[in-house]
């Protein structure tokens, strides 16, 4: 079967916030995408809702989350990502609530981006039986209703009433590498600063224990899929969900 044509996203923005649940999971496909648009002079920062630090099963936490946050700043950097930021709520038991939505809701008030971009939120991430992980899910979503909380004066005042102001400003909510998405950016010239941000993570990777685990070519497949469906070398996807009054994906 033929896979649906992707649709080049919209780069008529200046400021991004990525906000994701752990170190890594933006480097896992769409780290590429923020190498281009930093290149571009384009603004992004990064928040972390966990520091990952139940990623490494021979690892205590406490010695775990440093490790992983220091991993992710110099992932960060290899993109031309600057501002990098944690939460510190705890890895791998997020729920969805409305603690979770008040503490993204606060990032998006103070950072007042344009669009901001999470990681896949959908059940799965192949629309069958590749299961996502159950902090991606909480985080997406809570950062899809957080965006619109943040506009909102009436919700979490007391962070207007603290000197945030609302922001209605955010344009869209981006997903990446979800099954649903109809977008993509072209990362032919960036994929490499993308495979370096995801090799900075050596630690959480040596202690998943994959041993054959090349990062080039794991995401060079990924990549060249997408790539097809957009009509260019290699690209990362993306689910596009407007905010604006009138907005549309195309």
């Amino acid at each position: 079967m033929t896979e649906t044509p992707l649709t080049h996203i919209d780069e008529n923005w200046q400021r991004a916030l990525v906000v994701v649940a752990h170190p890594d999971d933006m480097e896992f496909g769409a780290a590429a995408a923020v190498a281009r648009w930093t290149g571009q002079g384009k603004d992004v920062v990064y928040c972390l809702v966990t520091s990952g630090e139940a990623g490494i099963d021979g690892l205590e936490p406490q010695q775990c989350g440093p490790l992983r946050e220091a991993e992710q700043r110099e992932s960060c950097r290899i993109v031309g990502v600057e501002q990098v930021e944690f939460l510190h709520l705890p890895d791998g038991v997020l729920e969805y609530g409305v603690a979770l939505r008040r503490r993204i809701a606060e990032v998006v008030r103070r950072h007042r981006p344009d669009v901001v971009i999470t990681n896949n939120f959908r059940d799965t991430w192949d629309n069958a039986t590749n299961l996502n992980q159950a902090d991606h899910i909480a985080t997406g979503r809570a950062t899809l209703d957080a965006v619109r909380d943040a506009g909102n004066r009436w919700v979490f005042p007391e962070q207007v009433e603290a000197g945030l102001p609302p922001w209605p400003g955010v344009l869209a909510v981006w997903a990446a590498a979800s099954p649903a998405s109809r977008h993509a950016a072209d990362v032919t010239e960036t994929f490499d600063a993308g495979v370096a941000s995801l090799r900075a993570h050596r630690a959480y990777l040596e202690g998943l224990g994959w041993t054959d685990f090349d990062p080039d070519a794991f995401l060079r497949g990924n990549a060249a899929a997408v790539g097809e469906r957009l009509g260019v070398p290699l690209a990362s996807s993306f689910e596009v969900l407007p905010l604006q009054w009138g907005g549309s994906e195309d």
